[in-house]
C-alpha cells in the first residue's frame, strides 16, 4: 500500500517535475520529454505562450520555441489528433493508425461534392506540394455561423488530415501546412496496423508512463478515439506477463496500476514551476483532487459570471503540492505581463517558497517575451507584497 506522499512523488517524477531540467537541456531535451511522455498536447489559445511550449519550457530552462518545429522537419517528431491534437514521437507512428481508421470508419457519409472537393485537393497536393486553407477560395456557401463553421475547403482539408490522407506541419507563426505523408515520415519509420491488443497495451504503457500510476479511467480517456473497451483485456494481459502491477493507495478506491520497473522511492526538489493548462499533470480534474487535494479547472471554458479565478488561470507547482493559481496575460505590445490575481492555496507558504516562486515568475515573463510584470490582486496582500519586493529582472 503506497502513501499518498508516495504516490505524489511518483505521479510528480513521472511527469517530470522532479526538479530543474529533468531531461537535461537544448533541442535533444525536448524530443526527450515527448519521447518520455509520449503525447504532448497542443493549444492554440495565446493569452499565454502556446501550451506545447509553455510545457516544454518548464521542464527545458533553455528552451526555444523554434525548436519543436525543428524536431517535425527532421522527421523525430509528429503532429497528430490522437487523445487530442498534439506532438508525437515518430517511433509511435504505426500507433495512430487504428486512431485513423477510426475516423474513417465513423466519419459522416460525404457527398458527391464533399467526395469530389477531397480529390481535387489530393490532386492538388500531389501534383503542387503542400497546402494551406488560404490558397483555397472562401468557398462557403453561407456566411459563417460561428468558430467552428469552417468553409468546405478547411473541412475537407481536416477530414484527410484526421484520416492520415495528409499530415500537418505548422510556419513560424503557428499556421497549418498539409502535405503528403511520405514528404514528412521517414522512409524507415513503422507503418503497420497494430491489432487491437498491442494498441491497447501500448496506450496503457505510455499512459503509465507519463502518469507514474493511474486507474483504468486514464488509460480509456487516451484509448477513447478507438475504444476504451480495449483496455481492460489488455490490462489484464499485461498483469499476467508482469510488465504491469497493481498497487493500492491510502484512501483511493480505485484500483491503481504502475509499470514494474516503476521505482517507488522517488525524490522531489523544493522547485516551483508555473504550469499550462494542458500539462499532463493537470488534465485529469478527480486526480489532482484525489492526489493532491488541489480543485482545479480551466475557467476559459467558463461563462465570465461563474470564474473563480480567472480566464486562464496557471497552476503553481511547489515541490509536492500546488501553492497556488494564478490567471495571467501577456500583453506583447507593452511587453508587459499583466498577472490579472494570484490566488493561494493556504497561508503556510513559507519565504522560501515564496522565493522560488519569484524566481519561477521572472523565467515566466522572458519565456512570455515580456521585460516586466504587473501583479493587480491577490487573495493574500502579505504573499503579494513579498513577491512584489523581491521582484525585479
Amino acid at each position: 500500500m503506497l502513501s499518498k506522499a508516495q504516490a505524489r512523488k511518483i505521479i510528480i517524477n513521472a511527469a517530470g517535475l522532479s526538479g530543474e531540467a529533468a531531461f537535461g537541456t537544448g533541442i535533444a531535451a525536448v524530443y526527450r520529454v515527448i519521447d518520455h511522455l509520449g503525447f504532448v498536447q497542443l493549444d492554440t489559445n495565446y493569452v499565454v505562450e502556446r501550451a506545447h511550449h509553455h510545457v516544454m519550457a518548464a521542464r527545458v530552462p533553455d528552451y526555444d520555441t523554434n525548436w519543436l518545429n525543428e524536431l517535425c522537419e527532421e522527421g523525430k517528431v509528429f503532429e497528430y489528433f490522437a487523445s487530442d491534437a498534439g506532438y508525437i514521437p515518430m517511433g509511435d507512428f504505426r500507433f495512430t493508425q487504428p486512431v485513423k481508421k477510426t475516423f474513417e470508419l465513423k466519419a459522416k457519409v460525404l457527398s458527391k461534392t464533399e467526395q469530389e472537393l477531397m480529390k481535387r485537393i489530393m490532386d492538388q497536393v500531389e501534383r503542387d506540394g503542400p497546402v494551406m486553407v488560404g490558397d483555397f477560395e472562401d468557398d462557403r456557401e453561407e456566411a459563417s455561423s460561428g468558430w467552428w463553421d469552417w468553409r468546405p475547403a478547411k473541412l475537407a482539408l481536416e477530414r484527410l488530415y484526421l484520416e492520415g490522407k495528409l499530415m500537418i506541419r505548422r510556419t513560424k507563426t503557428f499556421q497549418k501546412v498539409y502535405d503528403l505523408p511520405l514528404n514528412l515520415i521517414p522512409p524507415d519509420t513503422n507503418q503497420s496496423v497494430p491489432s487491437d491488443q498491442v494498441y491497447a497495451e501500448y496506450v496503457i504503457r505510455r499512459t503509465l508512463g507519463a502518469l507514474g500510476l493511474a486507474g483504468q479511467k486514464e488509460m480509456r480517456w487516451r484509448a477513447r478515439r478507438v475504444d476504451g473497451k480495449l483496455i481492460k483485456p489488455a490490462l489484464n494481459n499485461l498483469l499476467q506477463s508482469g510488465l504491469v502491477k497493481l498497487v493500492g493507495v491510502e484512501g483511493i478506491k480505485e484500483p491503481q496500476y504502475m509499470l514494474a520497473e516503476q521505482h517507488i522511492d522517488v525524490d522531489v526538489s523544493d522547485e516551483v514551476f508555473i504550469l499550462s493548462p494542458f500539462d499532463i499533470l493537470n488534465v485529469f480534474r478527480q486526480r489532482l483532487k484525489d492526489y493532491f487535494n488541489f480543485d482545479y479547472q480551466i475557467e476559459c471554458f467558463v461563462p465570465a459570471a461563474k470564474r473563480q479565478y480567472g480566464y486562464f488561470s496557471l497552476p503553481v507547482l511547489a515541490g509536492e503540492g500546488f501553492i497556488a493559481r494564478m490567471d495571467a496575460k501577456a500583453d506583447r505590445k507593452k511587453a508587459l505581463l499583466i498577472v490579472h490575481n494570484i490566488h493561494f492555496e493556504h497561508s503556510a507558504i513559507t519565504e522560501h517558497t515564496l522565493l522560488k516562486f519569484v524566481e519561477a515568475l521572472k523565467k515566466f515573463v522572458l519565456f512570455n517575451r515580456c521585460n516586466n510584470i504587473e501583479l493587480r490582486r491577490s487573495n493574500n496582500a502579505n504573499y503579494s507584497a513579498l513577491i512584489s519586493k523581491y521582484f525585479s529582472l
